[in-house]
């Protein structure tokens, strides 16, 4: 999983949490029913399938029926399981990780905001409209009920007989599932049905603590530990439906106005499906390997993009093949939703963020870190509960390799040279000792500890043992004392132990040889900041030219940028009030290499007002009366102002108002001029917080699209022209 993320860009988050402003305890769950049970009747492995290898694995064939008015599903799963551990079974137990939406305390905390938001959009919509959860009717083994119990996630199902090492059982079971609305793994919202976790899935057996895994899914994090298995599964719905589901595809007619879709799909780690009327299917092939992407056509050149995002699908899952193992299935899908801030990973699926605008496809490091996790989640699994770093390391680790191989510098490894900070979890911590750092342990100090492996080893000894891993331990569940095994065995007994010191112990940080020096860091901040502001306004072509952060965005890119303050200022407070928001804007602009002129002195500005200021981008601070460059400008500025509708005469000349506007440069149509202003001598007491956090806003590439703002005399705003820009909700949160 990748949070943010579909946003394009690996910047670290501390760097630009101020200025930039980017901003997961279970409960019970309701639901038991017991059924009196006579002995089921065991089977043996000639009974079952003759062919032995097919026994590792769980079978599961799945029948449901989707109620599109009701959002609904019934369904019936026959599961034939062998015990191929060496404990005798007196129970079998399943994941009902669908009742997670049983209520709001025991639901996802990652999805919270985006629900909270829905709920303002439909205020129609009741609170237990947000919660749904799955009934267990009925368990039977050849059609003798059982005992079960589903409570807390976990559907146990008692054996009246005992099952033995080696011998296999089916069960059969009948259930009904409402879909919550809104936006959880298991939700429906506008023309979209997410169905992750929508049937009762085996749980995963610990041979040494003699135990099922009976763990709740995370409300702060995921839970994704399963054995694989093969499934076939068919869902009835709507005609009309398109439904993506992993596996080989097949479609049949229903009744009148209905068909049943059927999905194949062996040897995987889990299976989830999306259904929407209105998916368009783009579909390619390539040596064998066929990539699709459901999406919705809600914009102009959509199929290019679409087609776009395939060709870098092909070349990712053509890098993992040859660096870690060969994709093994005949398929990959990739589909589109309403999921925001999120990117998720699923077998032989992700699933993605609505594209808007013009995405930068090659910097889309979301899109390639799911893919990754193909490698590290859906082949070679892990309990996401207890070793996250297993996962998401490695599938952050990848990302970044890739992105070097590729030549691309802004996302390959400096990226992992920019150390940030160290942080008191270690890295084998469980998803609740990290609390809200996850992505900070898991993928950032993670990838950071795989990248020092790899330089210890160089790449070729790298690439060996991630291949020797791959083939270990490909359709299992790794963990890290077996990822420890191998390296002692591929590498020896003290590499082992050095990198095991790194995962176990807190407060880990990359070795300074492998780190950026200050100067690279510098250069490399420098050439985040300018991608990151030439992405956004790549991705959203129609946002006017007088917007304030594209002054930012224009001086990343090498054009000159002058601050011309105040110097006729009628009292102290004002003055330190200039000194406050200069000093705020040099933070801003040193954390991303810019160094702007600043002139403080009339007679500088008389001798530069035409030549060299004539080129530059200007950022003008005060009160119109006390700047110089105001002054000798109005004429201009307020012809300039007018044509992005503010009244500059009219806001000028009223009392108490502060704000800002961009426009136009009065000497050059290709630069812009900035005026953060307040009118009579100074901000008011009340006015001065909201006036800075305001100023810092404007220029965050996070925020809308400003054109101007004015502000009354306790910081409220009064009017404001912007455009809205889809990706600041995303950093809201």
């Amino acid at each position: 999983m990748n949070k943010l993320k579909h946003w394009n860009t690996t910047l670290p988050k501390c760097i630009i949490a101020g200025s930039l402003v980017i901003a997961l305890s279970a409960g019970p769950v309701f639901g038991t029913g017991v059924v009196m049970a006579a002995k089921p009747t065991l089977q043996n492995d000639s009974l079952v399938e003759a062919d032995a290898a097919v026994h590792q694995l769980a079978r599961y064939q799945v029948d449901a029926r989707l109620d599109e008015k009701k959002m609904t599903i019934h369904g019936t799963e026959t599961v034939t399981y062998r015990n191929n551990t060496k404990d005798t079974l007196d129970n079998i137990v399943f994941h009902t990780f669908a009742d997670a939406n049983r209520s709001k305390e025991t639901q996802s905390s990652l999805f919270e905001n985006s629900n909270e938001r829905m709920k303002k959009e439909n205020p129609d919509k009741k609170p237990e409209d947000f919660l749904g959860g799955i009934d267990i009717n009925n368990v039977k083994s050849l059609g003798q009920p059982l005992k079960f119990d589903n409570t807390n996630q976990a559907l146990t199902v008692v054996l009246g007989q005992a099952l033995q090492p080696g011998q296999s059982i089916t069960l059969e079971l009948e259930f009904d599932v409402n879909i919550p609305y809104g936006s959880q793994r298991l939700s429906h919202y506008k023309n979209i049905i997410n169905g992750a976790h929508w049937f009762p899935v085996l749980s995963v057996y610990d041979p040494a603590d003699h135990t099922w895994d009976k763990t709740p899914y995370s409300t702060t994090f995921e839970s994704d530990y399963y054995d694989a298995a093969d499934y076939q599964v068919t869902m009835n719905v709507p005609a009309d439906y398109q439904v993506s589901m992993p596996g080989t595809l097949t479609v049949q007619d229903a009744e009148a106005g209905r068909k049943m879709v059927t999905a194949t799909a062996n040897n995987t780690r889990e299976f989830v499906f999306f259904a929407s009327p209105d998916f368009k299917v783009e579909s390619v092939t390539r040596d064998g390997l066929t990539i699709q992407y459901y999406y919705f056509d809600n914009q102009k050149d959509k199929k290019q993009i679409i087609d776009q995002y395939i060709d870098q699908a092909f070349k990712v899952s053509n890098f993992f093949s040859e660096k870690y193992g060969k994709y093994p299935y005949p398929e990959f899908r990739i589909v589109e939703s309403y999921v925001e801030g999120l990117a998720v990973e699923f077998s032989r699926m992700i699933q993605m963020g609505l594209i808007q605008g013009q995405p930068d496809i090659s910097n889309h490091s979301a899109f390639v870190h799911e893919i990754a996790h193909q490698w590290f989640h859906a082949l070679i699994g892990n309990n996401s509960e207890t070793e996250s770093f297993l996962d998401e390391g490695f599938a952050d680790f990848s990302m970044v390799y890739f992105y070097e191989k590729q030549g691309n510098p802004l996302n390959g490894f400096k990226v992992i040279q920019f150390d940030e900070v160290s942080l008191d979890s270690p890295l084998d911590a469980t998803n609740d000792k990290v609390g809200d750092s996850p992505d900070a342990i898991f993928y950032k100090k993670g990838r950071q500890a795989i990248y020092e492996l790899y330089r210890t080893l160089g790449e070729e000894k790298f690439d060996e043992l991630m291949q020797t891993y791959f083939n270990q331990y490909v359709y299992k569940n790794a963990t890290i004392d077996g990822l420890l095994q191998i390296i002692e065995n591929k590498a020896g007994k003290k590499v082992r132990d050095d990198w095991e010191v790194d995962l176990r112990n807190p407060n880990y940080s990359l070795k300074p040889e492998y780190r950026l020096t200050a100067d690279e860091e510098a250069a490399y901040m420098h050439e985040q900041f300018k991608s990151i502001y030439h992405s956004v306004f790549a991705q959203f072509p129609a946002v006017p030219f007088e917007t304030m952060s594209r002054i930012f965005d224009k001086t990343l890119q090498g054009e000159p940028l002058t601050i011309i303050l105040s110097d006729r200022l009628t009292s102290d407070k004002a003055t330190k009030q200039q000194d406050q928001l200069l000093s705020q804007i040099q933070g801003f602009l040193q954390i991303s290499g810019i160094k702007p002129t600043v002139i403080t002195e009339r007679q500088v500005l008389k001798n530069e007002l035409k030549k060299e200021l004539g080129d530059s981008n200007v950022i003008v601070i005060g009160e119109p009366d006390a700047n110089g460059f105001v002054q000798a400008l109005k004429s201009s500025i307020i012809k300039r102002a007018d044509t992005i509708g503010f009244k500059w005469r009219d806001i000028m000349n009223k009392s108490n108002q502060s704000g800002a506007y961009i426009i136009k440069h009065p000497y050059n149509q290709n630069r812009l001029m900035l005026h953060y202003f307040w009118t009579g001598d100074q901000l008011s007491d009340r006015t001065t917080d909201s006036f800075m956090a305001k100023a810092s806003e404007s220029l965050s590439f996070s925020s809308h699209f400003y054109q101007y703002y004015v502000m009354n005399n306790t910081g409220k705003i009064n009017s404001e022209q912007k455009v809205e820009n889809p990706l600041a909700k995303l950093f809201a949160e």
